[in-house]
């Protein structure tokens, strides 16, 4: 894999149901994901299982799995052909490359995957080791990690070699792997584990292979030959939305190297206005400034990856072009500090030939700036077309959320209604609690009344037995205790009185009218 050319970056899509249908022939997991089933795209391969047989070996393994994968794709030609192709680079890619965690395969490098001829010009080594780094850094607490482990192995068979967790067998082949053979361990997973980490602990300084690839021949290996120029730097790495930096100073002065960051947190950041005075308003402008995250057909997502990959071969073309015309001009130059005596031949056919290559790379180039123009109408006019979709689908929500603020509005009249009637209800239950508890005394006052009549008959029983006995007048007991049950009824009544007038009022006390007096003994009547 190289590691010089174009970075593995681009647009990232939230989902890749348009893509995966349109260049795989397949569906994605979800409606928002990017993730196919590795069943599905090995069975669209010809391959339903990659699992070895009993007894097969590897090299078997290989042949059979080949031979069902020709199988499948002999008779294919043409967009059958392309698709397929796009399905293996897919699964190696995103299972193998860049693989994740789980079963299902990503698809996030289908974009770069449309123009096939530009596939082998992306940085897909640099994107391996970014996305490696970036799956180490992942919690303690994860089970496993994603990436393509065997680069992790042969680092730590070179550099750490007191592991002993390979063994050094065929020197000088390549890929490098191929040079060792892994050591196997009967012992437990854990136990094993837990030997590494003592190890690593308690490594000495010397024991570790700082440069392990001192002495290599790049002529057994021209990707290494052609990375030469990225190495031994300070870089960042790319892998799609994952950008890492790969570090070879061990001091690293941040204030110098992130100094617009610096910049930007001391001056606050960058203010962002939003005029939107609604959530339908705030959704309005964000439909028409983010038309591509709301096109749910993935019109305009398809639209933008053919410009982008229209821009890049333009792009390449043009490089072609120029250097072309640079090789031109100097052609031109020797033809013309030629000796005027004789012309020199070969300068004109070298000039000839230049001449017609650049006439021959403008054309395409042409067409290509044409099919760009073209590409970016279509996007514009789609965006439009959407933003306007997005309006007439926004229209029946605005009507319902009318509808919503008029039932709020009738909810919330209705519990005003039902507040002041509680109010009222309140009111007259502590009218009712007063007039409840005036019965009560009422009540209270009848009841010692009653008591007070019974013992007053009683008394009256007594006191007649008592006169027939000493020739006292019954009349006069009876008046005594007349008056007595009066005075305390007139006292009643009067105190009842003094709590219900008013402050101020005129009516004061009463001078309670004394007993009835006795009659004259002798001259009452005989009970």
């Amino acid at each position: 894999l190289r590691v010089d050319g174009q970075a593995v970056t681009g647009t990232t899509y939230t989902s890749y149901q348009e893509p995966v249908e349109r260049l795989l022939g397949l569906e994605v997991r979800g409606e928002r994901s990017s993730l196919v089933q590795r069943t599905a795209l090995q069975a669209s391969l010809g391959v339903t299982s990659a699992r070895r047989q009993t007894g097969e070996g590897q090299a078997e393994h290989m042949e059979r799995m080949s031979d069902d994968a020709r199988a499948a794709m002999a008779e294919e030609e043409g967009e059958a052909a392309d698709r397929d192709l796009r399905r293996f680079l897919t699964l190696v890619i995103g299972k193998l490359i860049l693989g994740t965690r789980g079963d299902p395969v990503s698809c996030r490098c289908l974009p770069l995957l449309e123009d096939l001829s530009s596939v082998g010009n992306y940085t897909w080594g640099a994107a391996l080791l970014a996305h490696l780094f970036e799956s180490l850094g992942t919690s303690s607490r994860v089970t496993g990690v994603a990436g393509f482990l065997p680069l992790l192995q042969v680092w730590a068979y070179y550099h750490l070699p007191s592991l002993g967790r390979g063994v050094a067998r065929r020197r000088g082949a390549v890929p490098l792997l191929q040079r060792w053979r892994f050591c196997r361990d009967e012992r437990s997973l854990r136990r094993q584990v837990t030997m590494i980490h003592d190890a690593m602990d308690t490594i000495p300084f010397g024991h570790v292979q700082w440069t392990p690839y001192v002495g290599e021949d790049d002529a057994t290996q021209p990707w290494v030959e052609r990375g030469r120029p990225y190495f031994g730097r300070d870089i960042w790495l790319h892998c799609y939305n994952t950008v890492v930096p790969l570090h070879h100073r061990l001091v690293t002065d941040w204030t110098v190297r992130v100094r617009e960051q610096l910049d930007d947190w001391e001056q606050r950041g960058k203010e962002v206005v939003s005029e939107a005075t609604s959530d339908e308003d705030y959704y309005r402008a964000y439909a028409r400034r983010y038309g591509a995250q709301l096109d749910p057909e993935g019109r305009i997502a398809s639209l933008e990856g053919v410009l982008h990959s229209t821009i890049q071969q333009r792009d390449d073309l043009q490089d072609v072009v120029d250097q072309l015309r640079g090789e031109l001009e100097r052609a031109q130059q020797m033809v013309g500090g030629a000796s005027s005596s004789r012309e020199d031949p070969g300068c004109s056919v070298l000039e000839g030939q230049l001449a017609a290559a650049a006439a021959r790379a403008e054309d395409p180039l042409v067409q290509l700036r044409e099919r760009e123009q073209e590409l970016r109408t279509a996007l514009a006019r789609t965006t439009v077309l959407e933003a306007e979709m997005a309006e007439l689908r926004l229209r029946p929500e605005a009507a319902e959320a009318t509808r919503w603020r008029q039932e709020e509005e009738a909810a919330a009249a209705r519990w005003q209604q039902d507040a002041e009637e509680a109010v009222r209800l309140r009111a007259e239950a502590g009218d009712l609690r007063t007039q409840l508890g005036e019965e009560r005394h009422r009540s209270d006052m009848l009841r010692s009344e009653m008591r007070g009549l019974e013992r007053a008959l009683a008394l009256v029983g007594r006191s007649r037995s008592v006169t027939s006995r000493s020739g006292i007048p019954s009349r006069s007991a009876g008046h005594y205790l007349t008056g007595s049950s009066g005075r305390r009824r007139n006292e009643e009544e009067e105190r009842r009185r003094r709590e219900r007038a008013p402050e101020g009022s005129e009516t004061g006390p009463r001078v309670m009218a004394p007993p009835s007096p006795r009659p004259p003994e002798g001259t009452g009547e005989s009970g």
